[in-house]
């Protein structure tokens, strides 16, 4: 599977990618909105994981264009913002599902499992 992570704190980032990688996928790591949208424009994804708090923005913009241009890959949106509001915002915007930061690298992979190709 080929995952995007739009992360940009760099242990959590590094972490991710790594486990992500370890459970046998490819992955893109970005760090920042621009990144991000120019690897989407350019490389087809299975899964994005997508911090919604970025130096450039917030990671719903991001989820807005993905959805917008009518794409359907699966987002797990990973992030601190624990508040209901936050969740339902993301799901809302078309996210796939929701972590909260901190949470068990084992649980990510469960959850990437559900949209294994």
């Amino acid at each position: 599977m080929n995952v995007l992570v739009v992360e940009d704190n760099i242990d959590i980032g590094d972490a991710v990618s790594a486990h992500v990688a370890a459970d046998g996928h490819n992955v893109d790591w970005c760090v920042n909105l621009t990144e991000a949208t120019r690897k989407l424009g350019t490389e087809k994804y299975d899964l994005v994981l997508l911090d919604l708090r970025l130096p450039d923005g917030s990671g719903l913009s991001l989820l807005r264009d993905i959805r917008g241009e009518g794409e359907t890959v699966p987002v797990i949106i990973m992030t601190a913002q624990d508040q209901y509001s936050d969740r339902l915002a993301g799901l809302r915007g078309g996210a796939t599902d929701f972590l909260v930061k901190p949470f068990d690298l084992n649980e990510l992979s469960s959850r990437m499992r559900l949209f294994k190709h």
